[in-house]
């Protein structure tokens, strides 16, 4: 009896893992975080795990990356020749290079579908588990594009997106720079409405402790906001009371409102160059894809749905405006049955017009009759054959004679 629940078991755990889908790990930071390094760990890891992953390099900017990525925007688009030919700068080159590449956004799906789904021509080859994002040093350029929204959403569609929000921890020591980056991480949350890690890099030099105590412990970062400010770190006026000055002041109000920010969040130390706390990292990862299959995935369908409603009636709204329009075009040539309501101007002139018509039609009449009657005189008096062609233009020159 026990075998047989180990048994089941067992081969419960077999389908979950064969019905897990791909993660999509999206890595985000400010310049000099180690966003590209941590890239290059996280990539190391999983061969070292015999689980390559698929790795999609989005900087265009870059001269060389230290792994080897399956798609690279530098294939597509030459980032100097946009500025040249745009006459743009080195961010207005990555943005717009950013929205050529986001054109191909079709195809990049339809491979990553063909890598993630099993081969039935190969059946021993592995299909890929981690798909990995590099996006370039400027955050703003492509969290905040219409491109890089583009990108986000089309692989939310697809697969659970996860993103690595990359903090550089050295300089995350104070106060200012602690809550600037959870700020900062706090819009890049709401903006792409995407499950997220805070990745607390370079942890050798160190360690992020003291972060997460600021995260959970309200006093603490209290504590360390009063140090900074004895130690005048916010360059106010010496010789005033603590928690005088704007920063201070400013810093403890979002320290209040950002604890509820914390709790949705995971948050992980990780050294780039030591692989410290990769796996830590991929744990966070797993959870966070069930929470997007469980929280996010319903609100994205569900909003997916709403654009295709809204879509669907502007198309019926167009449809039933071209109709109108045919219709209203056609009564103007064609149907007299829908008429404006009448004035009294409109039934006299009606009346005079209605008269005028009946003589018209009645002269149209009397014309035919004449020329019936023309035709019985013509035949009588030269004897003619109505069906013949020369008959017939003498009928036409005799007939101009009688009107003479």
């Amino acid at each position: 009896m026990a075998s047989t629940s180990t048994s089941e078991s067992t081969s419960a755990a077999t389908t979950s893992a064969g019905s897990s889908e791909p993660v999509a790990i999206v890595c985000v930071g400010m310049a000099g975080s180690g966003k590209t390094t941590f890239m290059q760990r996280i990539n190391a890891h999983l061969h070292g795990k015999r689980e390559p992953p698929y790795v999609i390099n989005l900087d265009p900017a870059v001269l060389n990356v230290p792994f080897e990525s399956n798609i690279d925007i530098r294939d597509s688009v030459n980032y100097k020749e946009v500025m040249k030919q745009y006459n743009l700068g080195p961010n207005g080159g990555i943005l717009t290079s950013l929205n050529l590449f986001s054109t191909k956004v079709d195809q990049i799906l339809k491979l990553l579908e063909k890598r993630t789904a099993p081969d039935p021509e190969n059946p021993s080859k592995k299909p890929i588990k981690n798909i990995l994002v590099d996006t370039p040093g400027q955050i703003e350029v492509f969290v905040w594009s219409a491109s890089g929204q583009i990108l986000l959403e089309s692989l939310a569609s697809t697969f659970p997106t996860v993103i690595a929000y990359i903090i550089d921890t050295p300089r995350t020591a104070s106060t200012s720079t602690f809550m600037s980056n959870m700020l900062y991480a706090c819009s890049i949350l709401y903006k792409t409405k995407l499950p997220m890690i805070l990745v607390f890099n370079k942890t050798d030099v160190k360690d992020a402790d003291f972060a997460k105590e600021w995260m959970t412990d309200y006093d603490a970062f209290q504590a360390a906001l009063s140090n900074d400010e004895a130690a005048n770190a916010f360059g106010g006026v010496e010789g005033e009371g603590a928690g005088s000055g704007y920063m201070s002041s400013l810093l403890n109000s979002m320290s209040m409102m950002l604890e509820e920010f914390y709790a949705h969040l995971s948050v992980v130390g990780v050294s780039s160059m030591t692989g410290a706390g990769v796996d830590d990292f991929f744990a966070a990862v797993r959870e966070k894809a069930e929470e997007f299959k469980k929280d996010y995935r319903p609100e994205l369908e569900r909003k997916r749905q709403e654009r295709d409603e809204q879509r669907q009636k502007a198309r019926e709204k167009e449809l039933d405006k071209m109709m109108k329009d045919m219709s209203m075009g056609s009564n103007s040539t064609r149907d007299t049955s829908v008429k404006p309501p009448k004035t009294d101007e409109d039934e006299e002139m009606l009346d005079e017009s209605d008269e005028q018509d009946a003589e018209d039609y009645d002269d149209d009449v009397d014309d035919e009759y004449d020329r019936e009657g023309l035709q019985a005189r013509y035949e009588a008096a030269t004897g003619a054959n109505a069906d013949s062609v020369m008959d017939d233009a003498s009928f036409a020159k005799y007939l101009h004679t009688q009107r003479r």
